[in-house]
């Protein structure tokens, strides 16, 4: 089992998803290149979390589960 991501990650994950669809991929390296790019995050380990669900979010729609 995982463990359950805090809401600001997954507020500030969805609003990026929304805005920016087109710029993220299924690849965890391609999205935390670009969240720095589009973001000023100054927490190193808060970016990649935001990144790794903005990867696990984009899987989830690839597969038809997100909803």
């Amino acid at each position: 089992m995982g463990t359950v991501k805090e809401k600001n990650i997954k507020r500030v994950a969805y609003k990026l998803v929304k805005e920016y669809s087109q710029l993220w991929s299924i690849d965890f390296e391609h999205n935390k290149k670009v969240l720095n790019e589009i973001a000023d995050i100054k927490s190193k380990n808060y970016r990649n979390r935001i990144a790794g669900y903005i990867t696990r979010l984009k899987i989830r729609e690839q597969q038809g589960t997100l909803v």
